[in-house]
């Protein structure tokens, strides 16, 4: 099979796997960091490992209370995937086919990323029309 058409498929590949790592980004006033890893269907997976402010004024944590999904509302904060299931789309370099879940907002967008001449990660979400683009900065994993 032809590397291109495995890179597009998902497969493996430096292209595809630049994504895998971790990032700290920011959205409505909310800070939090985020790994990317590679699935064995050679998909990527996005979930948060860490949140600035991830206890309530009794000091308990966070849950997700507007997840649209009602068996992921007691999900701790820091344990939220944002996306599963990311395919490279080699010709566009960009990860897309599935859906970013925004947590602050209990909302699901279709997902593109991509890479800034910056080395930034853009994750990009649309809904309805609207389009709302964050930028994820590359960290080390801790």
């Amino acid at each position: 099979m032809p590397a291109g058409l495995l890179l597009a498929q998902g497969g493996s590949g430096a292209s595809a796997d630049r994504i895998e790592g971790c990032y700290e980004g920011g959205h409505s006033g909310e800070v939090f960091r985020v790994r990317v890893s590679r699935q064995k269907d050679g998909t990527y997976t996005a979930q948060i490992f860490w949140v600035e402010r991830d206890r309530d004024e009794h000091g308990r944590k966070i849950l997700d209370p507007k997840n649209p999904d009602h068996s992921l509302r007691k999900v701790p904060c820091d344990r939220i995937v944002l996306f599963a299931g990311a395919r490279y789309n080699a010709s566009g370099k960009c990860w897309e086919g599935v859906k970013i879940y925004d947590p602050t907002r209990g909302l699901r967008a279709k997902m593109t990323a991509h890479f800034e001449a910056d080395g930034r990660l853009a994750v990009r979400g649309t809904l309805l029309g609207f389009s709302e683009t964050v930028h994820w900065k590359r960290i080390d994993c801790k």
